[in-house]
């Protein structure tokens, strides 16, 4: 809305200096006349106004490094304005003697100062958002308020746990959901598939809730990122740009991230890290729900998720069962812990615990 705002201020200079310029150097001119020359001139000058702005918002995304020098700010500007001002003083000399010391002249001049500024401040205005600044032999860094900024992935948001989380108030940082990701979400939302319909329209709900809360701020990013392929090489590559971090469920994403150097905060690693610890030989009690993929096994889960793999135990179906821990299995996917019926167990991991047992698919994968 400022950028607009600049723009909207800029036509409106560049018609009033035409109109005046026209009207001071042409008072012995017929009034007709007078009129017809102050119209064309100020068209003219507002048609070069509309191309260069437009000229300027179809490049919404500007490189400092590649442009460093280009700009260094209103001095520079105004040094480029004197210049050309020169050059004008000098055609004017060779072309019409009669131009020299009118107000045209002056008006040509100020319109040039008026468009070096123009471009200046809509340059600093749209790359405020970069990490430096580069100008030759010297570099400043951005100095960042608060923690980095956490780009949420469409897989986390359609998860929910993040919402948990900012609700423990943990979160001290903005959390930031670029405009693909939401364009993502609402492909899925309108999926002629049940399923994904409902997690697209799910992910939606969960990022109004995140919206409402008051103890984080969510911000839609209108970044362009001019990376080609999916949404996690675009999420990777904007978060290598703004120095953030992030926050996933997604295997797949976590491992890309992990190689092209961008810090990710994986949900599923989150949530097992806070799990309470087990070691074997201990006991707990889980219910079965369902056989496992090796003879004799059955699988239950315990209240935070975690899988259970209890030998001797598929005739216990519906029942509460005592365990005695033999070994625990940790990965990104989640945690399992491996038991058999009795107060105490061996240290050794049974034959096929290292498989997963039953059908199912790994958490964490996109929808």
């Amino acid at each position: 809305m400022l950028l607009w705002s600049l723009r909207g201020l800029f036509i409106v200079l560049i018609a009033a200096v035409a109109f005046s310029a026209v009207g001071d150097a042409s008072d012995s001119t017929d009034p007709t006349q007078l009129g017809q020359y102050r119209f064309l001139f100020m068209v003219i000058a507002i048609l070069i106004t509309l191309v260069l702005i437009a000229v300027d918002a179809a490049l919404p995304r500007k490189n400092l490094a590649a442009l460093s020098g280009a700009f260094l700010g209103l001095v520079v500007g105004m040094v480029f304005a004197y210049g050309l001002g020169l050059v004008i003083d000098l055609l004017v000399e060779a072309t019409a003697r009669s131009l020299q010391g009118s107000s045209v002249v002056g008006a040509i001049k100020l319109m040039i100062g008026i468009v070096t500024c123009y471009l200046t401040i809509s340059f600093v205005l749209q790359t405020k958002d970069d990490v430096r600044f580069v100008i030759p032999y010297v570099e400043f860094s951005k100095q960042v308020r608060g923690n980095r900024p956490l780009l949420l992935d469409t897989s986390v948001i359609i998860d929910g746990r993040v919402a948990d989380i900012v609700a423990t108030k943990i979160l001290d940082t903005e959390l930031i959901v670029p405009r693909f990701v939401l364009q993502e979400l609402q492909t899925i939302a309108d999926s002629g598939d049940k399923l994904k319909r409902n997690r697209g329209r799910r992910g939606l709900d969960m990022l109004n809730k995140l919206q409402a809360k008051q103890d984080v701020d969510v911000r839609i990013s209108e970044t362009q990122v001019d990376e080609p392929g999916d949404v996690d090489q675009k999420l990777v590559a904007l978060a290598k740009q703004i120095d953030g971090r992030i926050v996933t469920n997604d295997y797949n994403l976590n491992k890309i991230s992990q190689i092209r150097g961008v810090d990710v905060i994986n949900i599923n690693d989150l949530s097992n890290a806070l799990k309470p610890v087990v070691l074997p030989g201990e006991s707990i009690q889980v219910r079965i729900v369902k056989p496992g993929e090796e003879p004799g096994q059955g699988v239950g889960y315990l209240e935070d998720g975690t899988m259970v793999v209890a030998e001797q135990s598929r005739e216990k179906i519906n029942q509460q069962v005592t365990l005695a821990v033999t070994s625990v299995l940790q990965t990104s996917a989640g945690r399992m812990i491996f038991g058999r019926p009795g107060d105490g167990g061996n240290t050794g991991r049974e034959s096929g615990a290292g498989k997963e047992p039953g059908p199912g698919r790994e958490p964490g994968r996109r929808p």
